[in-house]
């Protein structure tokens, strides 16, 4: 677990620019948040390199971009409609509103919550050993199930028949284009099919920052293969996210896989593993792998009457195809990445002075900025802009010219910056900058046509 409390973290995160408060003007909306220039930098990164590793080398998947409202009735056939719902009590004496199953979980961790039915559940919240953690009561409402799909309405008019849904997950929009994409790629199993976009979930009790919000994004990949090869494509995608989240640099220390118990399971799930962080907050899921036989695609058959079958040409052999969903949270993985890199060093300097270095020990693939381009003064603007005009061709680079040179370094190590160049006054004389390291504060002197080269090198995994 981080050294550092998650207060601490989240405070930087928000006064340097990764994160603001969502409509913060307003005063805000409860547990909403906005990307800033820095998170919004971040993250795409890290959607970047997701792609690369499971889109562009792996010669199996393709990846489509499916609406976020869709016909109502996929979410009548999936049984999101009847049966997405969470458990929801208010405590009588203060109105705090909680999920029933995690107030238990939190409070008698020893029970088996996820096998437990609604009238188990009641029985919890009436025993009187359940108390409210606002005002310690324990007197609560009847369990209510709460609908966690967001409704809208499209046309003019609201009324039933004009009703839809905001996409609780995105895995839906590749089934429904299952056919389509088989089709038109000539795909043959088996291949998968992955997406990236934002979902919806109307939840009772988001919180923890970033880690649960009403809002958030995914990246989803179902992988389909001919029935009786479960086994081996669920080891197979257990290995390659795993790979991918020692790609990016998370601390190994602060990762456990959990296979999910019998009673945790949907009926007709053959397993599910999933990959959890350790969060200054405790463990949180940043991954799951399921595999999820045939039961998305023969629902979108029963329901829709379209042939969702696959004809294997080799054999001729007729069959709906089961398949593996590695699904990943995009905010959680970026808020882990960003809690892991947070440090603060203590320095001293030359003459005995103390001093704490604040800095982000992002990898440099996954830094906002790969460098900034810093002039010792500003009248060097005139050397130094050509430099930061060409780097910006190849890498997000930032330029700043105000402060001393200290604590313009400062600055990069706070947002992360890995390479820091500085542009002085015999740059123009011998065609050289100094760049410093973030990590280790070392620094080289080399020529500027070798700059570009330097940092490409350290880009890599």
């Amino acid at each position: 677990m981080s050294k550092f409390s998650f207060d601490k973290i989240t405070t930087h995160l928000i006064t340097s620019g990764f994160v603001y408060p969502g409509s913060e003007i307003y005063g805000g909306l409860a547990n909403s948040w906005d990307y800033g220039p820095l998170g919004t930098l971040a993250k795409n990164h890290l959607k970047e390199e997701w792609r690369k590793h499971f889109v562009r080398e792996n010669h199996m998947i393709y990846e489509i971009e499916p609406a976020i409202i869709m016909n109502p009735k996929v979410w009548e056939a999936t049984g999101h409609v009847a049966n997405f719902h969470d458990p929801l009590v208010d405590c009588k004496y203060c109105h705090t509103r909680y999920r029933a199953d995690t107030l238990i979980k939190d409070q008698k961790p020893d029970l088996n919550v996820d096998a437990m039915t609604i009238e188990d559940l009641n029985k919890e919240i009436e025993s009187g050993d359940i108390t409210c953690p606002s005002c310690g009561k324990s007197t609560f409402t009847p369990i209510r199930q709460f609908q966690m799909m967001f409704k809208t309405y499209i046309g003019v008019t609201e009324e039933k028949s004009s009703v839809c849904y905001l996409r609780p997950e995105t895995a839906q929009g590749i089934f429904v284009n299952f056919k389509s994409v088989q089709r038109t790629t000539r795909a043959k199993l088996p291949f998968g099919v992955c997406d990236i976009g934002k979902a919806f979930r109307n939840e009772i009790t988001p919180g923890n920052f970033t880690f649960r919000t009403r809002e958030f994004e995914q990246m989803e990949i179902e992988f389909f293969f001919k029935p009786g090869e479960d086994m081996k494509w669920f080891e197979y995608w257990k290995d390659e996210c795993r790979k991918f989240i020692d790609r990016i640099g998370i601390e190994d220390s602060h990762l456990r896989f959990r296979d999910h118990e019998p009673e945790e399971l949907a009926f007709y799930s053959k397993g599910t593993t999933d990959i959890e962080y350790l969060f200054p907050f405790g463990w949180g899921e940043l991954m799951g792998i399921a595999s999820r036989t045939d039961y998305d695609l023969g629902r979108h058959q029963a329901c829709s009457g379209e042939d969702l079958t696959y004809l294997d040409p080799e054999t001729n052999e007729k069959y709906e195809p089961y398949c593996i969903e590695p699904s990943l949270g995009a905010d959680r993985v970026a808020l882990a990445l960003l809690c892991d890199a947070y440090d603060e060093e203590k320095l001293v300097s030359e003459n005995g002075k103390e001093d704490t270095r604040v800095v982000m020990h992002l990898h440099p693939a996954l830094a906002p900025y790969k460098a900034a381009v810093l002039p010792l003064a500003k009248k060097l603007a005139p050397v130094a802009e050509p430099i930061y005009e060409e780097l910006s061709k190849y890498f997000m680079v930032e330029y700043d010219a105000a402060g001393s040179i200290g604590k313009r370094y400062r600055r990069e190590d706070e947002i992360g910056t890995p390479f820091s160049i500085c542009v002085d006054f015999d740059t123009e004389t011998d065609g050289c900058v100094t760049i410093r390291d973030r990590d280790t504060m070392e620094q080289v002197r080399i020529p500027v046509a070798e700059v570009k080269s330097y940092i490409e090198e350290r880009l890599m995994f």
